[in-house]
């Protein structure tokens, strides 16, 4: 980035390309906003709802002074249409409507900004664009992006605070993300991953590097600091949250003083980072941005050129909702009805529940059965989670989506892994997980499940959310519709013959008669 000469002059000349060009980009910009309206929308629900991305307020007009920075290099540019830009718009599009069809927020958010920022080369050229490169990158961090890596988070959080304890001379009994201690019991929830200090450190340290440093290398540098400093800084402020508490009888560093004493730490220590980075930082460079013979023979851009390649960026970015329209048309709105069968397999019937207390926590569905059927006493309680006319309130993969929310008050998720079974004659990986009862229900305390979970896309099996989102928009976008469920086993821990044999067996009879059932759901429109 380089200063601005305050005694450089824009000729005269160069203000008839931009009075074309402008309105033309102010009116792309607003279409944009206009047929992709309820992504943005979405957009600030979550900076207004979540505390972790409220800075995407901020992104906007951090954008806007940036490039006001730079507006004497960006007017002495030649504007130069680039109708090529086409292809990639048409491509981003694609991509917005894959993730709508699948209902994946990041994916059509990060779509939207990015249809936004090739706008700008669209209309106005390339060479205008690389003089604001960094600000159109800096719009991506208004997307609400980046709980996807809270499991990991979560895990390595848990993995340092338990080692720094024993360390220090502490024992410590894990299962999972929940330990004990002599002085009390912790888990590892959401708000203890980092991922809030992680994506602040990250935006705020980003745009730290732009305008303190000129070398590449420095701001790169000084970039991955700020996405390391944050998470190593979460260790220490959740070990010693722990520690105050265990030193203080918890009465310190618990409840609100947790998160108080959390966001404390993280100021100080991203302050010391600013402070620390800043005894590098590069003074600008003045340049003139007048050179000799470099803005003269301008190029003509007429009226014509630039409103033609508006109109055909307008049609192409109007295509998705077309398509989107044109496929809710054929769908039937028709309820969901799915009933429990009194028996499955010759063998399995429906008996009294396994346990009262669970219930996967999926949200939403259009139609849902919690059964439970036994074969030589063996139970095995089955839930189905069936969804159609899915969207970004009801949809089957989604991370309010659980078998149990971290703060559930009767079960504990404590073991999780993929298990490779044999369904319908074909080898499968299922989810796999262990479930126990917390203190806070009786009737639970000694309690354990062994729950085993995957999807069913239109008959079509697997474990893995991304192939499930995809499966689901592919099936969509070629006329079979979205409909999809989640089938849960479970049985007690201590089952006869052990609990995988039993799930095992269970799905190897029963599958058929699964599928069959979800089958007819789904013709039944």
């Amino acid at each position: 980035m380089s200063s601005i000469a305050a005694n450089s002059p824009i000729p005269s000349t160069l203000t008839r390309p931009w009075q074309l060009a402008l309105p033309a980009l102010l009116v792309l910009l607003a279409w944009v906003l206009f047929l992709y309206r309820d992504t943005a929308i979405a957009m600030i629900t979550i900076w207004a709802r979540s505390e972790t991305f409220t800075h995407g307020f901020l992104v906007p007009p951090i954008v806007l002074w940036l490039i006001w920075r730079q507006r004497q290099a960006i007017a002495a540019q030649i504007i130069q249409p680039a109708l090529w830009i086409l292809l990639p718009v048409a491509c981003t599009a694609l991509v917005w409507l894959l993730g709508d069809l699948a209902a994946v927020n990041a994916v059509t958010q990060l779509a939207l900004v990015a249809l936004l920022v090739l706008s700008v080369p669209a209309v106005l050229g390339m060479p205008v664009a690389r003089q604001i490169i960094f600000p159109l990158g800096f719009l991506f961090f208004a997307v609400p992006i980046g709980e996807f890596v809270m499991p990991q988070l979560m895990a390595w959080t848990a993995d340092f605070t338990i080692f720094a304890l024993r360390l220090s001379g502490v024992p410590v009994y894990r299962e999972g993300l929940q330990f004990v201690i002599p002085s009390g019991n912790w888990s590892v929830v959401e708000a203890c991953s980092g991922v809030r200090y992680l994506i602040a450190s990250i935006t705020v340290g980003t745009l730290f590097a732009y305008l303190n440093y000129q070398s590449t290398k420095r701001r790169i540098l000084f970039t991955i600091v700020s996405i390391l400093v944050p998470i190593v800084a979460n260790w220490l402020r959740a070990y010693m949250i722990v520690m105050l508490g265990h030193f203080s009888g918890n009465k310190l560093a618990v409840g609100v003083d947790h998160l108080i004493y959390g966001w404390v730490f993280f100021g100080v220590v991203i302050m010391l980072m600013f402070i620390i980075g800043a005894r590098w930082s590069e003074p600008e460079k003045m340049v003139s941005v007048i050179a000799s013979g470099r803005l003269s023979p301008l190029p003509a851009v007429t009226l014509a050129r630039i409103w033609a390649i508006t109109a055909c960026l307008a049609a192409v970015l109007a295509l998705p909702q077309i398509a989107l329209w044109a496929m809710d048309q054929g769908e039937s709105a028709k309820p969901v009805s799915l009933v429990a069968p009194a028996a499955l397999a010759s063998d399995w019937q429906a008996v009294a529940p396994v346990t009262d207390a669970f219930k996967p926590a999926f949200q939403n569905p259009s139609a849902e059965i919690n059964s439970t059927y036994a074969s030589q006493g063996r139970p095995v309680g089955l839930y189905l989670g069936y969804y159609r006319h899915q969207n970004y309130i009801r949809k089957l993969v989604s991370s309010n989506n659980a078998l149990v929310p971290s703060n559930d008050p009767q079960w504990a998720q404590v073991v999780v892994a993929g298990r490779e079974v044999t369904i319908d004659d074909k080898s499968v990986v299922v989810h796999s997980a262990e479930l126990r009862g917390t203190a806070l229900a009786a009737q639970a305390v000694n309690s354990r499940l062994a729950v085993w979970q995957i999807y069913w896309i239109n008959g079509t099996l697997t474990s893995n959310d991304y192939l499930a989102k995809a499966y689901s928009a592919f099936y969509r976008l070629t006329g079979r519709g979205d409909d999809s469920a989640v089938i849960i086993v479970y049985t007690p821990k201590g089952a006869p013959g052990g609990a995988d044999t039993v799930l095992a067996s269970f799905l190897t009879d029963n599958y058929p008669a699964i599928n069959r059932l979800l089958l007819k759901t789904r013709q039944d429109k």
